[in-house]
């Protein structure tokens, strides 16, 4: 079996359990020339997947060709995939190989197959069960050996129940299927990817390594991902590239992940993400505290209140009786943070604030 490091060099970085296990299948499927099909959400990394199934296999020294089955219109799929002779549609003036000749005697990728028509998917059920291709308008056919990994972040068998994939190419395709968790269910892999992709841009621009604060990596850590791997990558790029001194603190990557999930109303914030039974049971014990974010509207009437009271020559109430709403705010701040010993999801959650919100106050008032 593959050591860690061995699985790093084939382009994976990872440290949880799920994905050890699914780079072992992987490694193991790839020395036949079974199809495989990979499930997952956009951006976990499917083509990197591919790519380890090919570098494993016997096929390594051959070529590895991708194409998006999406991204193609439906007119020219055909051609693309199995190539067209000289004058067979306009536009054809010379004569081209498709994928599946390119690759011949290596891996074809084809990500997002559910895209593909429902016409090219009866094609491409024949070209795997004969290996032979028919270019467009050419009437002979050509022998190719080609091994097919697959990709969909769609449900196929939802596809194929809705008519619009084909049961015998499912069936055909998912030889071994290997799903690919979203990030969220595997935040363990997190720190490892970001050293990986600090050290990656750092060596690709020639720039020192920057520096990862800890609340920065805890805001990484605590946030949904819901672009995966792809959208983490370049999130760190992006605040590399804006930093101006080489540190990457928590404010670094606030503007780049509000637009996406994090607002300052709760609401808006994956529940499985924040929601604690532990921190439900303390807000029984810390009522009080809680109570403090909601009522400083009140409070600020009050403190008004009394300033007009003494400026009219009323001193029931002194001056020095009264408490600057912000220093009740870093008080509330301070006591849930040594409540939760440190945890600011915790205690963003203690005081019904989003930790953004959390984050910035705390930057505010110099809380170390």
């Amino acid at each position: 079996m593959q050591s860690d490091l061995q699985k790093e060099n084939f382009g994976i970085i990872f440290k949880s359990r799920k994905m050890r296990d699914l780079v072992d299948i992987a490694l193991q499927v790839a020395q036949s020339d079974i199809s495989v099909l990979l499930y997952g959400e956009s951006g976990v990394g499917k083509e990197v997947f591919a790519k380890v199934i090919h570098k494993a296999s016997k096929r390594a020294d051959k070529p590895l060709l991708s194409i998006n089955c999406g991204a193609i219109p439906e007119g020219i799929l055909e051609s693309e995939l199995f190539g067209h002779k000289k004058g067979s549609f306009t536009g054809a003036v010379d004569d081209r190989k498709g994928y599946f000749e390119l690759a011949d005697g290596g891996t074809l990728f084809l990500d997002e197959i559910g895209e593909m028509p429902l016409t090219t998917q009866v094609k491409l059920l024949r070209v795997l069960e004969t290996q032979e291709i028919m270019p467009v308008g050419s009437e002979t056919v050509k022998k190719v050996d080609v091994r097919i990994i697959a990709a969909s972040n769609r449900d196929l068998q939802k596809e194929v129940d809705a008519k619009r994939f084909r049961q015998d190419l499912y069936f055909r395709l998912k030889a071994v299927t290997l799903v690919i968790p979203p990030l969220r269910e595997r935040k363990e892999d997190i720190p490892a990817l970001v050293e990986h992709f600090l050290k990656q841009y750092s060596e690709k621009n020639k720039i020192p390594l920057p520096t990862l604060t800890h609340d920065a990596l805890e805001l990484l850590m605590e946030y949904p991902w819901p672009g995966n791997i792809r959208e983490l990558k370049n999130t760190i790029e992006s605040a590399i590239a804006l930093t101006k001194n080489g540190i990457l603190d928590s404010s670094a990557f606030l503007p780049l992940l509000t637009s996406r999930q994090i607002e300052d109303d709760p609401r808006h914030l994956p529940m499985q993400v924040y929601k604690s039974a532990e921190s439900m049971d303390r807000e029984m014990i810390l009522g009080a505290l809680i109570e403090i974010k909601k009522d400083l509207n009140e409070l600020k009437g009050f403190a008004y209140k009394n300033q007009n009271i003494n400026e009219n020559g009323n001193h029931d109430v002194e001056v020095e009786e009264i408490i600057p709403l912000d220093e009740l705010e870093k008080n509330a701040i301070k006591k849930a943070l040594k409540f939760t010993k440190g945890n600011k999801r915790k205690a963003a959650q203690l005081l019904k604030i989003s930790e953004r919100t959390l984050y910035r106050k705390i930057k505010e008032y110099g809380i170390s």
